[in-house]
């Protein structure tokens, strides 16, 4: 009974959080024929929703008119979350300033739809969280209810995976793994996803699910901080990492290419390898590799900061004074996500040694408001006047859009974090 509706879906599909993960989430469901309500507390977004506008630079505005003229709707009005058949939670889960977990936003918004819950919905926490999350806080909350997970009502965890500014992968084409808390919670569960994703992987229970989503991140967040760690040897050394990393690339078999960066960034890598360390404190245990490897890739921003000293130094420039241009804000190439950016931190370490600081970043054309970062500034233009007047570019983010040539004509110093740079320069410097 309960998944007929999903399967001729004729379900109300609520997206709680209408962000990076909810808003293509959102996109995919209205586009194979499903009713959509989208529950934000921000105003802002949900009046633009509302007006046909995306405030997402890779998702275009025409495709959110088209799915308010085929009957999606944003709300704040958390009380309308009893008209849906399933609620699905893409929340925020950063970490707080002791980089411990904030589930404030889980919590928060658990106890925002629990008064509206009904016999016959699923609720999916995409959430990326520790083990037993969904279990310990969502559990509970539910069935103060007086409803009865897996039996009037159903509760999953499938955590989100989006990897926003690549061309080869869309909501539909990235396989979603999913657990139940009953067998029963999992088959519904099944049944809301398998419409909307071409495979979804089904494994035993929320917990191991929560535990997969940490596996991937820690992955690549070890393998992240081993090819820095490797930069720094290997620029000691006189050895350009990135012509190594190249060539070991070339065995077809046991090598995963990573290349060093800044440090890390985005809503994922730097934070979630956080939360298996601060859980698995409860069982007595210590994650050496994981706290190991945050180490290493939180110091590549000062290693950054080193590396621009040295270069100006070499000129006879003492960083303080001088001005400096940060190329690229966003945290990844080809997008606007400026979430736990390395070029923000960057950005402040140059600031506090009392350089004037500046960016360039097209697709961040005024710097944000953002809860722990401050910076009135704009993007500057890249003209060749313009590059010529800073006593030193930094390149913090590898935009395609940005004219490579050009820089390398102009800059009188460049600090090279992406390894764009190949050839060897007099007035580059790998970092």
């Amino acid at each position: 009974m309960y998944i007929d509706k999903f399967k001729n879906r004729d379900a109300l599909v609520g997206i709680v959080g209408l962000g990076y993960v909810g808003l293509p989430l959102m996109l995919r469901y209205n586009a194979i024929g499903f009713r959509v309500l989208g529950i934000d507390i921000d105003m802002v977004k949900v009046d633009k929703l509302n007006a046909g506008q995306s405030y997402i630079e890779h998702i275009s505005g025409k495709h959110i008119s088209k799915a308010r003229a085929s009957g999606f709707e944003a709300t704040s009005d958390f009380a309308r979350a009893s008209e849906c058949d399933a609620l699905i939670l893409c929340v925020p889960t950063p970490l707080n300033k002791y980089r411990e977990p904030d589930m404030s936003f889980v919590i928060n918004t658990t106890d925002a739809i629990t008064p509206y819950l009904r016999a016959g919905q699923v609720v999916s926490l995409e959430s990326t969280t520790y083990p037993g999350t969904t279990e310990e806080e969502l559990l509970p909350r539910v069935e103060s209810t007086g409803l009865k997970v897996g039996e009037s009502i159903f509760l999953v965890y499938s955590p989100e995976r989006e990897d926003p500014g690549n061309p080869d992968f869309e909501t539909r084409t990235i396989p979603k793994v999913i657990g139940g808390h009953t067998s029963a919670c999992l088959q519904v569960g099944v049944a809301l996803y398998e419409q909307a994703i071409d495979q979804v992987v089904a494994v035993s229970s929320t917990k191991a699910a929560e535990m997969t989503k940490l596996l991937e991140n820690i992955h690549r967040a070890v393998n992240i901080g081993l090819v820095n760690e490797m930069k720094v040897v290997a620029d000691r050394m006189g050895i350009d990492i990135f012509e190594v990393v190249d060539a070991a690339a070339t065995k077809p078999f046991g090598f995963t290419p990573y290349y060093p960066g800044p440090g890390l960034g985005g809503h994922c890598i730097p934070i979630d390898p956080f939360y298996l360390t601060w859980k698995a404190r409860e069982y007595g245990l210590h994650t050496r590799f994981i706290e190991l490897s945050g180490e290493v890739n939180q110091a590549m921003p000062e290693y950054v900061l080193g590396k621009l000293m040295d270069g100006l130094n070499d000129r006879g420039q003492a960083l303080r004074g001088s001005r400096v241009l940060i190329l690229g804000i966003a945290y990844k190439k080809n997008v606007d996500d400026m979430r736990e950016s390395p070029s923000v931190e960057i950005m402040e370490l140059i600031q506090a040694k009392g350089g004037v600081v500046a960016y360039s970043d097209p697709h961040v054309p005024a710097f944000p408001q953002m809860r722990e970062h401050h910076f009135d500034l704009s993007s500057e233009p890249l003209t060749a006047e313009n590059i010529a007047s800073f006593d030193a570019v930094v390149l913090a983010t590898d935009h395609e859009r940005f004219d490579y040539e050009l820089i390398k004509a102009n800059a009188n110093l460049i600090v090279d974090t992406r390894g764009k740079y190949r050839a060897p320069h007099p007035n580059i410097i790998k970092a």
